[in-house]
């Protein structure tokens, strides 16, 4: 008797006969599984979309497949070889142009694997090179790109968005909150950078800052790289939208240059690791700088700033309202994360002169 998933599986366009699925990888957000075929076929991935999360699938798929195609389009330009190895390829449902298939109320998609292909936790100098490197060429590859892609989340990185929530749960106080110091401490600690944290989305508005077609979840175990330690490709599409640059700049750093995990409640050991800052500014100008405004490379070392003061705010806004949106594991788990990203988001600013400089340096070097 066939099983839910290999039902699901043969609602695709797949080669050769399904001889086994398994689960595979420890994402948190989609079920992904591998599908394996009898040889002479490629395997497959075969996952659940959460669409609880991604609420519009039409339009995450949609954005995807245009990413995707527009890729693999370049590469064959370029007369590159191995293409299937460089970017992700979806399959279509049979009989139509669709990339996903809806089974009372859940959503599947199916790609091709991509053999001997690793990724890597690990963070260091190196693979943070490699991480900027990859990403800055992914948002290159997508600069000229003709189609609209929509926002998947809608504003995900608006720090304008995150100030207002902000200020909505104080003003509400739901969890009764407001009367700890700590808690008040906190909010004017916050309200100090508030206006300055808030400027990518008033540049933008005044027309000095343009929106890319950013990946928004750049972690290194988000690229493929083969047996020689080679990156292959950019994976996990879902966040891809049009954003700025420091989302895909500063989200890397907040969590690869920290020197402590975000909710580590040692503060006073939060340092922010230049080597990483460096290495990943290196990778990501090498590959970003032709397409790059002086505007947003000015802005690259606010970026790296943004994203723990960002995230500083939407961990104080949960404490405050009762904590209904992060998991936590204890009372003051929210706090002690909000503590944390101030920490290192006053650890980067107290190198912003340090980064500014680097950048000019690797600007100029590039000219």
């Amino acid at each position: 008797m066939r099983n839910k998933t290999t039902e699901i599986a043969l609602q695709f366009e797949i080669e050769g006969t399904i001889e086994s699925i398994a689960p595979m990888g420890t994402g948190l957000i989609n079920d992904t599984y591998k599908v394996t075929t009898s040889p002479g076929a490629p395997d497959y991935v075969l996952q659940r979309i959460n669409n609880a999360i991604f609420t519009d699938v039409d339009l995450l798929q949609s954005n995807i497949v245009a990413v995707t195609d527009h890729i693999r389009a370049k590469y064959e330009a370029a007369g590159t070889a191995d293409i299937d190895r460089k970017v992700l390829r979806f399959v279509k449902l049979k009989g139509s142009d669709k990339t996903y298939f809806e089974d009372d109320g859940t959503f599947w998609r199916v790609s091709v694997f991509i053999p001997d292909a690793y990724t890597y936790d690990s963070v260091n100098s190196e693979y943070s090179y490699y991480a900027g490197k990859a990403f800055g060429n992914f948002e290159a590859m997508l600069s000229d790109i003709k189609e609209n892609l929509g926002e998947t989340i809608p504003d995900f990185h608006n720090m304008e968005l995150r100030s207002r929530q902000l200020k909505q749960a104080i003003k509400e106080d739901k969890a009764g909150r407001m009367a700890d110091p700590e808690v008040r401490a906190l909010v004017e600690e916050i309200a100090v950078y508030d206006e300055e944290m808030c400027k990518a989305e008033r540049m933008y508005r005044e027309g000095l800052l343009p929106k890319r077609i950013c990946h928004c979840d750049t972690k290194v175990n988000n690229m493929l790289f083969d047996k020689d330690g080679n990156v292959l490709c950019v994976i996990d599409l879902d966040t891809v939208m049009p954003s700025f640059v420091f989302s895909d700049f500063g989200d890397f750093l907040r969590t690869a240059g920290n020197t402590l995990a975000e909710d580590d409640p040692d503060t006073d050991k939060v340092e922010f690791r230049m080597d990483i800052f460096k290495a990943f500014a290196k990778g990501y100008i090498e590959s970003a700088k032709a397409f790059l405004t002086k505007t947003e490379t000015d802005n690259l070392p606010y970026g790296a700033m943004l994203f723990p003061y960002m995230q500083a705010v939407r961990f104080l806004t949960d404490y405050i309202a009762g904590d209904t949106y992060y998991k936590i594991k204890y009372p003051d788990h929210n706090l002690v994360r909000t503590r944390n990203q101030m920490a290192l988001f006053k650890a980067i600013m107290s190198h912003r002169d340090e980064m500014s400089a680097y950048i000019d340096s690797l600007i100029s070097a590039s000219n």
